[in-house]
């Protein structure tokens, strides 16, 4: 029993160990990251089904230039075959009375095709003009929303960087308070230090591992956002290659003076959208025109007493070709109130293009200055970094000497763990400036 006990249980433990190792494990870089999104976001995905679905939409529009062909085959089998009345006069009945007469064959049978051609209609030939520009109506939407997915996965890696060079921080803080707490146990016990330094030491390491836990804790939700941004699955492990620093900020990212607004992907969306409302006008000015539709049939028809329509006899044959010409005269000024619509909605349009130059002239201003007083703050906490680590160097090798007191390595302690903090937030905000910046030049 004991051995099957034990046997029972390894094969539990290589059970989880396989369902561990048969998790996916993901190493990726920011690009990686931005690609997988690409691919797998669900937003990215719905827009770029949106392309296959104009696509099918246009083929739809393309049909009306073509010609539509039927056939048609027909019997009918009259089990009481219809009565007519004829006036009875004409048999030389008295005036005023019908004689009733039953007209046709029992068995009737036809067969035959026909055709519809449209000419001319002022609104689909506009509709096959607009096919393209909805289609790149399309495309304008997907990159936006691919621009979007972009700049959100860029904030949140970069964040994610931070945190983990953060609790890097953090465990080298720790590890000096570790080794502090052990010395000023020793000068303690060696009557060179009071009971009271050791607790203060002991209660900024207790806070420095609380800290530290939350810092924890907050990195994980991190990641499980990056990887449903991403469309990862929750389950599968991500781990991020990129380190930032200092060098991951450029000047390269600054705006030229002669910024084209074209270069904007909403703008370029919306401009789109401006082209797609000049041939709605288009469409319903158009609407005045006449409509021109040709149209064909040619068909079989017999009727017997009896049904042997496949033994021979007459079938006899009807062709036509139909020209139809439609011009509406007046429709209650519904069609004046479709132009007018349009144009103001042509209107409305063209307002949001103005307001969206006036509104990206205003981004692009604010993020260069956020962008350039950023770099500026990381230059200085770097530089305030360092001396603070100078000064917890020599108010530690004073302590250790027995000429400083706790109270000031306490203080040197925490100025440092500030400093690092400080930095790394200067650190992020400047790149959080750096990718705002890139979207509002549209270099993202």
């Amino acid at each position: 029993m004991k051995n099957l006990f034990i046997g029972l249980l390894t094969l539990i433990c290589a059970s989880n160990v396989m369902a561990q190792n048969d998790k996916p494990i993901h190493a990726f870089s920011l690009d990686e990251c931005v690609a997988y999104a690409q691919k797998n976001n669900v937003q990215v995905k719905n827009s770029l089904l949106a392309i296959d679905a104009q696509v099918q939409t246009n083929r739809e529009i393309a049909a009306a230039a073509f010609p539509t062909i039927g056939t048609n085959v027909g019997g009918t089998d009259y089990l009481k075959i219809p009565t007519s009345l004829l006036p009875g006069q004409i048999f030389g009945g008295t005036p005023g009375t019908f004689i009733p007469v039953q007209f046709g064959t029992k068995f009737n049978a036809n067969y035959g095709g026909n055709f519809q051609q449209l000419l001319f209609d002022g609104q689909v030939f506009v509709a096959l003009q607009a096919r393209e520009t909805s289609l790149e109506m399309q495309r304008k939407n997907a990159a936006v929303t691919e621009e979007v997915i972009k700049a959100n996965i860029y904030k949140i890696y970069y964040q994610l960087s931070a945190s983990k060079t953060q609790l890097n921080i953090l465990d080298a803080n720790i590890e000096r308070l570790n080794k502090l707490a052990h010395d000023a146990e020793i000068m303690y016990k060696n009557g060179f230090a009071e009971k009271l330094d050791v607790d203060k030491v002991s209660v900024q390491l207790n806070n420095l591992q609380t800290e530290k836990i939350k810092a924890n804790n907050s990195v994980a939700i991190g990641f499980m956002g990056l990887k449903m941004l991403m469309g990862m699955p929750v389950k599968d492990s991500l781990a991020l290659t990129d380190v930032i620093n200092e060098q991951s900020l450029s000047t390269d990212v600054l705006v030229e003076n002669d910024f084209q607004y074209g270069i904007r992907k909403d703008f370029q969306y919306l401009n789109t959208v401006r082209k797609l409302n000049e041939y709605n006008v288009k469409r319903y000015q158009l609407s005045y025109l006449p409509t021109v539709n040709l149209s064909g049939a040619y068909s079989k028809n017999a009727m017997r007493s009896k049904f042997d329509f496949f033994e021979g006899g007459n079938w006899f044959t009807t062709s036509l070709l139909s020209l139809n010409v439609n011009l509406p005269l007046f429709n209650g000024f519904a069609r004046d109130a479709r132009v007018k619509r349009t144009k103001i909605e042509l209107k409305q349009i063209e307002n949001q293009l103005d307001a969206l130059k006036n509104n990206i002239d205003n981004e692009i201003t604010q993020a260069k200055l956020n962008y350039i007083s950023s770099v500026a703050t990381v230059q200085f906490q770097k530089k305030n970094m360092q001396l603070a680590e100078n000064v917890f160097q020599q108010t530690k090798k004073k302590f250790e000497a027995g000429t400083g007191s706790n109270t000031e390595i306490s203080a040197a302690q925490a100025d440092l763990v500030s400093a690092q903090n400080n930095f790394m937030n200067a650190l992020y905000s400047a790149l959080i400036a750096k990718v705002d910046l890139l979207k509002a030049s549209g270099k993202l």
